[in-house]
C-alpha cells in the first residue's frame, strides 16, 4: 500500500502544480470583477486546497478509497466550474454536485 499512497502523493502534486498554472492564467486572463473572474478564483482554490488533501492521503488508512474519491472529485467538481468560468457555458454545472459528493467521501475516507 505504501506504493499506492506515494502515487496519490504525486498526484497531489501534479495537480498543485497544475492548480499554480491555472492560478497565472486567471490572474492575466480574467477580469477582476466579472462573474467569470470570481468563479474562476473560487474554484482555483478548491484544486489548491484539494490537491493539499490529497498529499495526505498516505498517511490515512485507506489510501485507495481517500485517494480515489478525492482525485474523482477535484476533477469532476473543478473542471465543471474551470469550464464554466472559461466558457460562459453552464451545462455541464449539474455535474459539479456528483464532484462535491465525492469530495465530501473522501475527506471522510481520510477519516478512516
Amino acid at each position: 500500500m505504501a506504493g499506492l499512497g506515494a502515487a496519490f502523493r504525486r498526484l497531489g502534486a501534479l495537480s498543485g502544480a497544475g492548480a499554480l498554472g491555472l492560478a497565472s492564467y486567471g490572474a492575466h486572463g480574467q477580469e477582476a470583477g466579472d462573474g467569470a473572474g470570481i468563479l474562476f478564483d473560487k474554484t482555483n482554490k478548491h484544486h489548491f486546497l484539494h490537491s493539499l488533501a490529497l498529499l495526505g492521503v498516505p498517511l490515512c488508512r485507506k489510501p485507495l478509497w481517500a485517494g480515489l474519491l478525492l482525485a474523482s472529485g477535484t476533477t469532476l467538481f473543478c473542471t465543471t466550474f474551470y469550464y464554466q468560468a472559461l466558457s460562459g457555458d453552464p451545462s455541464v454545472q449539474t455535474l459539479a454536485p456528483v464532484g462535491g459528493s465525492l469530495l465530501l467521501l473522501g475527506w471522510l475516507a481520510l477519516a478512516l
